[in-house]
């Protein structure tokens, strides 16, 4: 048996400014797993374009044409980067021995690779990259990114701590993955599901090379919060709990005016009864709030249409 082929997946959008800087990183990191006998001289790194608005699809196909050891995939449109990401993962299925995703903007150590790499040689089907610490990050951001971590725990999910998309993926990993068939994605928390052995390698982040993120704090709540419902029905629970408490201390309130009313002593309580009604009112609203979250996930499942369209490819599709 080879080398392994391994592909190096990478979902962009709107990564002009960085690109040019880290796919020369990629190449180099390629060529010296390659050169050190870890990996096949076939091995490719994948950029799958995510419905680009800027020059990162010119950029890709030029990179193609200048090195065959780079590949690109071009989306019909923009549809986020879960969905980028998986296309890239699909696409470098039937083609890679081994894949590892990656982030275009430099901030993953890419030298935690070699590690990876390593650990897929001793047996492992699933290695996790972990951050070992957050130090790159403002306060607000590392306290809110461990938070959600854990109250993703707390919920169910079983999600790595610390760990964003930066894994490797052996070929049967891929197979497994294949078989989830969600078009609500949170690729984080399937890749668990999936079993097999894993292991995890730890690294430090750095800054962002060039470019802005693409994460702001509006996405970031929205990312999570479709996780959780993606993930774990403990919500829901909650609301259940929520209002079998709320009815208890309701039964309790009513039992507490009846009796102040038969013996004679009543107030007008109408700062009392405008709180309840506000109380219960909010109560409601996200109750049916949240409830709507999983019916409006359950409607597009439902409808199952693609998590993804492939306008364009450099490369011919078969197995090389």
């Amino acid at each position: 048996m080879g080398n392994p082929i391994l592909y190096i997946v990478i979902p962009c959008y709107n990564e002009e400014a960085v690109l040019p800087l880290t796919s020369g990183m990629f190449l180099k990191k390629i060529k010296d797993l390659a050169a050190a006998g870890k990996i096949s001289d076939k091995s490719r790194i994948l950029f799958v374009n995510d419905g680009s608005k800027d020059k990162t699809w010119d950029i890709i196909r030029s990179l193609a044409e200048a090195d065959e050891h780079y590949r690109g995939v071009c989306l019909s449109r923009n549809r986020g980067h879960q969905n980028a990401l998986l296309a890239g993962l699909m696409t470098a299925k039937d083609l890679a021995d081994v894949t590892i995703s990656i982030d275009c903007d430099g901030q993953d150590d890419i030298n935690a690779m070699d590690a990876m790499i390593d650990e897929y040689l001793a047996g492992m089907d699933v290695v996790y990259g972990v951050r070992s610490k957050r130090e790159t990050d403002t306060w607000f951001k590392r306290t809110t990114a461990e938070g959600f971590y854990k109250v993703m725990k707390a919920l169910g999910a079983d999600v790595v701590f610390n760990h964003a998309d930066y894994r490797l993926l052996s070929k049967r990993a891929l197979e497994g993955l294949a078989e989830f068939r969600e078009v609500n994605l949170f690729l984080r928390g399937l890749v668990p599901l999936v079993g097999y052995r894993c292991s995890s390698v730890y690294y430090e982040r750095a800054e962002r090379i060039a470019g802005e993120s693409h994460y702001p704090l509006k996405k970031m709540l929205a990312f999570a919060f479709d996780g959780i419902t993606s993930l774990s029905v403990k919500p829901l629970r909650l609301i259940t709990l929520a209002g079998m408490l709320v009815s208890a201390v309701s039964f309790v309130a009513i039992i507490v005016t009846l009796i102040t009313k038969l013996v004679g002593f009543t107030v007008t309580g109408w700062t009392s009864m405008i709180c309840a009604i506000y109380f219960l009112g909010g109560v409601q609203l996200l109750g049916i709030g949240v409830i709507g979250e999983y019916v409006g996930k359950i409607y597009n499942e439902t409808k199952a249409r693609p998590r993804f369209i492939i306008s364009e490819t450099t490369f011919e599709k078969e197995k090389p």
